[in-house]
């Protein structure tokens, strides 16, 4: 027995990733409360069934052939609570980033501008510690709600073991429902949504906004950013099907309209092996690869 209508079986997931790729959800849960997510996860518990969770899809790369088991998407657990006393405030996981940073702007908040231009929602910046301009989530990120072993547990921000792009939660598990964010209240309201603007104008002008794509690709090495060892390989503009390495911006791989989960898969080995023969450099993702993909030749 599923949980009512909560859980819908075979869903296209790729309408639900930035990417617009991917097969089919064995079954999807779409929770709107703590309670429906708790009743999902308990039934697929008892069912004996994997559980992968996604936010806005837009870290990830979902294989053509699907998901086995649940998939729980956590974009319509809303809400937002301002705590003007301590300048705190404390958004469910799948308030978007974006909206965040405009709702602190126009508020007078200041603390959150570096977060509009990211594609993601509140939990995924906990889980991938998302940043931007000079931003990031473990600088701003005062505590999170994490639904972990059948109980709600507070995460401060030293327990999550923050590095770039990281945190104990990829490993650990876990279904974050919601993040407190530290701020600095009253400020001016329009020098903040300029500067958030400014912010996201800058994003639109260097990255392809345009097409399907999961943002950026790989994380920088230390060495020199990601994009320019990509650059600088001669990979702007390769294709392959309709998978290709931007041309406006080189850690960015898009979707030209037709391509395949396993198309933009196989564009990503090809990178790597190209930078890691011309440098010397092993590039590792950011994207997440969720499901079955068949590794291409050598």
């Amino acid at each position: 027995m599923t949980p009512g209508a909560l859980c819908r079986e075979q869903v296209d997931l790729a309408v639900l990733t930035t990417y617009r790729v991917g097969g089919r959800a064995e079954w999807l849960a779409l929770p709107r409360c703590v309670e429906e997510l708790q009743t999902a996860l308990a039934w697929a518990h008892q069912s004996h069934l994997p559980v992968t969770v996604i936010g806005a899809g837009s870290n990830v790369l979902i294989s053509d052939q699907g998901l086995a088991g649940l998939v729980v998407c956590t974009r319509y657990l809303r809400g937002v609570t301002w705590d003007e006393r301590t300048g705190r405030v404390t958004a469910a996981a799948g308030m978007p980033l974006p909206q965040l940073a405009w709702d602190a702007a126009r508020r007078g908040w200041d603390g959150l501008a570096w977060a509009v231009g990211i594609p993601g929602t509140v939990g995924g910046a906990v889980v991938m510690n998302a940043g931007a301009q000079g931003g990031c989530t473990a600088e701003a990120l005062v505590a999170a709600q994490v639904f972990q072993a059948g109980e709600v547990i507070t995460y401060r921000n030293a327990e999550l073991h923050y590095a770039y792009r990281s945190s104990c939660l990829q490993t650990d598990g876990g279904v974050v429902l919601s993040g407190c964010w530290q701020c600095t209240p009253g400020h001016d309201p329009q020098c903040l949504l300029q500067q958030t603007s400014d912010y996201l104008h800058h994003r639109r002008s260097t990255q392809p906004y345009h097409l399907p794509s999961c943002g950026s690709v790989f994380r920088n090495p230390s060495a020199a950013k990601a994009g320019w060892l990509i650059e600088h390989s001669g990979l702007k503009g390769y294709q392959i099907g309709q998978a290709q390495v931007s041309p406006m911006h080189a850690n960015f791989i898009v979707n030209l309209g037709g391509a395949t989960a396993q198309d933009i898969y196989d564009l990503i080995h090809h990178v790597q092996g190209v930078v890691a023969e011309k440098w010397g450099i092993e590039l590792h993702p950011e994207v997440k690869f969720l499901g079955e993909f068949r590794r291409p030749p050598v």
